[in-house]
């Protein structure tokens, strides 16, 4: 099973709460987590972009760095860990990500990829004059679709003369093309997103769900099992988790309610409002995951609380499903996590043996 980290790009990481961890995103603490993770055999780092926060006294993803020129740098000080940004499809023209990708692919000799977002959160875009307006929530798999398979063409042949409804590609060229080839990431949940996935991702992202249920997330692995199949195709998912962990179960467990007591609802609230502009039935997605009340200050993604002991054996347990190809990680606490992770808790994993002891 591929262990990735999901770097904190933005303050805070993914804790909305004023009793968290508080810390604003820079180059050097991202350079920090991503060598450490290196070091313990981590096998990918990925990095989000977010255009506006949520605000509320703990500032929720108000400070942000950009997600490409970051990775690129981090290209430049690892020597092994696949790196991966994410583009915001509706602010970046696919030939000019084409063109970045590429030049990162060179930068890291070959350990580049790319996650595409659609964009959920109307405020980014419409600050900046670019939101197309809400009938786009019904239709940014097609957009999604079309831009890609620019990325494809150009990557793959060096020239894209796609004619689609959203974009018109004329003798479009692109020089030097990757020298590996480039893994497209996405996280879509719903019906749609699952069948773009099918069709143009080579990985897809899904939330773990509820506290200490590490396979109660298997229901969107079998969608997108048989999404695939239908495609003919194998699309393995990475499920993102958050581990949250110490000597004990009951030490880590009050981490975790410390956290909650302080969860900062005005962010939350400011959150909720955001997703309930697309008014497209919200189950089956991940935004209709995160906004569910009941787990909202990490995001309700799936969060594994415990002991390294505890936290271990819940991390081989996912391992053995099938269909599932990694898992990508957040911490409470990112430096001290990921150490953790590499010296207590992969150790004790069965299903990483040898990342251990390479890592040893």
């Amino acid at each position: 099973m591929d262990i990735g980290v999901f770097i904190p790009i933005g303050n805070n990481g993914w804790l909305i709460s004023t009793t968290s961890p508080q810390y604003m995103p820079s180059f050097d603490l991202n350079r920090e987590i991503v060598a450490r993770a290196e070091r313990y055999g981590f096998d990918f780092a990925l990095s989000m972009i977010k255009l506006r926060g949520f605000g509320g006294p703990s500032q929720f993803w108000d400070h942000n760095l950009e997600s490409f020129t970051l990775m690129a740098g981090l290209a430049a000080v690892t020597s092994r860990i696949r790196l991966y940004a994410t583009a915001a499809t509706l602010a970046m023209p696919p030939a000019i990500v084409a063109r970045m990708a590429s030049t990162i692919d060179s930068i890291s000799h070959g350990r580049f990829g790319l996650n595409v977002i659609t964009g959920w959160q109307r405020p980014e875009y419409s600050q900046m004059g670019i939101w197309p307006g809400d009938h786009y929530f019904h239709r940014r798999y097609d957009y999604l679709g079309e831009y890609v398979q620019v990325l494809r063409d150009l990557w793959e042949t060096g020239r894209s003369d796609l004619k689609g409804e959203f974009l018109t590609m004329s003798d479009c060229r692109l020089s030097p093309r990757p020298q590996a080839p480039m893994k497209i990431i996405c996280a879509g949940q719903s019906d749609g997103g699952l069948a773009f996935s099918a069709k143009y991702a080579d990985y897809n992202f899904c939330l773990g769900k509820g506290i200490n249920t590490p396979t109660a997330f298997a229901p969107v692995v079998e969608r997108m099992r048989e999404a695939a199949a239908a495609a003919g195709r194998e699309v393995p998912v990475y499920v993102l988790l958050m581990v949250i962990a110490d000597e004990t179960d009951e030490a880590a467990l009050a981490k975790w309610e410390l956290y909650k007591a302080g969860a900062d609802r005005e962010a939350l609230g400011w959150m909720t409002q955001q997703i309930a502009a697309d008014t497209r039935p919200a189950a089956n997605t991940n935004v209709g995951q995160i906004a569910a009340p009941e787990g909202a200050v990490n995001l309700n993604m799936g969060t594994l609380v415990g002991s390294y002991a505890s936290v271990a054996a819940m991390l081989d347990r996912i391992a053995a499903m099938p269909g599932v190809g990694g898992v990508l990680l957040t911490f409470d606490e990112f430096v001290q996590g990921v150490t953790d992770f590499g010296e207590r808790i992969q150790p004790l994993m069965q299903s990483r043996k040898a990342a251990a002891t390479l890592a040893a």
